[in-house]
C-alpha cells in the first residue's frame, strides 16, 4: 500500500474514532427521559357557540371576550383552546341549522350563548326555548361528556313584562332541565352602560368585552 494511502486510511479511523467518541460524551450529557414523568395533557376544545356578542361584533378578534378567556387559561397552563364560533346575526333558529357543522370538531366544554337576537325581534319565548333545547340536545348526542354552559340574557324592557320575565326565565330552565353551568346575565355591568359599549347602545367595546370575560370567567374556571 503506498503511503498516500496509509495516511488517508488512518486519518478516516481516527475520525471515525472522534465521532464515536463524542456520540458517547452527548448521550452520557444528555439526562434519561425518567418512565415516570407524565405526557404532555391533550388539548381540549372550548367552543363558544353564539351570535355578534360572542363574534367580538366590530372589533378584532383578539378583542372579544373569548380571546381574553384563552389568555386567562394560557397564564394558568391550563390545556384548554377556545375556538370562536361566533356568527353576527344568528338567532336560535339560525343555531339549529348550524350546530351540526360545528360539531365536527371534537367538543369538551360547550358553551351556549344565543336568544339575543330573538328577543330584538319580539320572537316567541316558546319558539327560542324549543331551538335552545335543540342544540343541547344534539351537543349531548354527539359529546356525552361534554360540560355545558349556559349564557343568560334579558329582553329589553319595551316588550312587556310578560315576555320579559320568560325570556329571563328561559335560561335558569334550560340550564336546571339540561344539568349546565349557568352564566346569569352575559352582559352584566356591561348592558345599558354607553361608555362600555358601541355607539348601536347594544354591542360591548373593547373595554365592555373585557367586562364580559369576567362574567363569563367566574363561571367557567369552576369546571375546568
Amino acid at each position: 500500500m503506498k503511503m498516500k494511502g496509509i495516511i488517508a486510511l488512518t486519518v478516516l479511523v481516527l475520525g471515525l474514532f472522534a465521532c464515536q467518541s463524542d456520540k458517547q460524551k452527548n448521550a452520557q450529557n444528555t439526562p434519561a427521559q425518567s418512565a415516570d414523568q407524565p405526557a404532555p395533557l391533550a388539548k381540549k376544545n372550548i367552543v363558544f357557540f353564539g351570535n355578534s356578542l360572542t363574534a367580538a361584533y366590530q372589533l378584532s378578534p383578539e378583542q372579544g371576550f373569548t380571546a381574553h378567556i384563552q389568555q386567562k387559561i394560557d397564564s394558568l397552563g391550563l390545556p384548554y383552546t377556545c375556538v370562536n364560533a361566533g356568527l353576527s346575526g344568528e338567532t336560535t333558529a339560525d343555531g339549529v341549522n348550524r350546530i351540526d357543522w360545528v360539531l365536527q370538531q371534537p367538543v369538551d366544554i360547550f358553551v351556549l350563548e344565543l336568544g339575543g337576537n330573538d328577543a330584538l325581534r319580539g320572537l316567541p319565548v316558546t319558539e327560542s326555548k324549543k331551538n335552545l333545547q335543540a342544540m343541547l340536545d344534539k351537543v349531548k348526542a354527539k359529546n356525552p361528556s361534554c360540560k355545558i354552559v349556559v349564557a343568560g340574557m334579558l329582553a329589553p324592557p319595551n316588550l312587556g313584562a310578560t315576555y320579559t320575565d320568560a325570556f329571563r326565565d328561559m335560561y335558569p330552565d334550560l340550564a336546571r332541565k339540561n344539568r349546565a353551568v349557568l352564566i346569569p346575565f352575559l352582559l352584566e355591568n356591561v348592558g345599558g352602560i354607553p361608555e362600555l359599549n358601541l355607539p348601536d347602545g347594544i354591542h360591548p367595546n373593547v373595554e365592555g368585552q373585557k367586562i364580559v370575560a369576567e362574567n363569563v370567567w367566574k363561571v367557567l374556571k369552576s369546571i375546568l
